[in-house]
């Protein structure tokens, strides 16, 4: 794997949260996964059985990787062996989400999200009030 040093001056992160990853320097394998369920609704109305990201298919459904036909060769030269960043603002990063500096031999990223928006059945508007 390639070694170079990674120098930062100024790195400012508001926020990193579910699963991210913020890192300066290299890594041999960074592996990001995260669940999401975002439910939305027109009142705060709750069955007691919400929450359970398992018994959606889209937690268990098989992501195809793509196959890699074509023989890749490579032959680096780094005139300067350094990643030199001077300033770096982030409002935040989530949901396994990566920030890296530097090099990276293996990475896998995965983030499932299951968005329900919930409206009122007709005739229940008047509960809102």
């Amino acid at each position: 794997m390639l070694q170079r040093i990674s120098n930062v001056d100024n790195l400012h992160v508001m926020i990193a949260s579910f699963s991210s990853i913020l890192q300066v320097g290299d890594s041999c394998v960074v592996n990001g996964f995260s669940r999401a369920l975002a439910v939305q609704r027109e009142a705060e109305i709750f069955y007691g059985n919400e929450g359970n990201f398992p018994s959606f298919n889209i937690s268990s459904r098989h992501i195809p990787l793509p196959q890699i036909y074509e023989n890749v060769s490579t032959l680096p030269h780094h005139v300067k062996p350094i990643i030199k960043v001077k300033n770096v603002n982030i409002i935040g990063i989530s949901n396994s989400s990566v920030v890296h500096v530097g090099s990276t031999k293996q990475i896998s990223l995965e983030a499932r999200v299951k968005h329900i928006r919930q409206e009122l059945p007709y005739g229940h508007e008047q509960d809102m009030v």
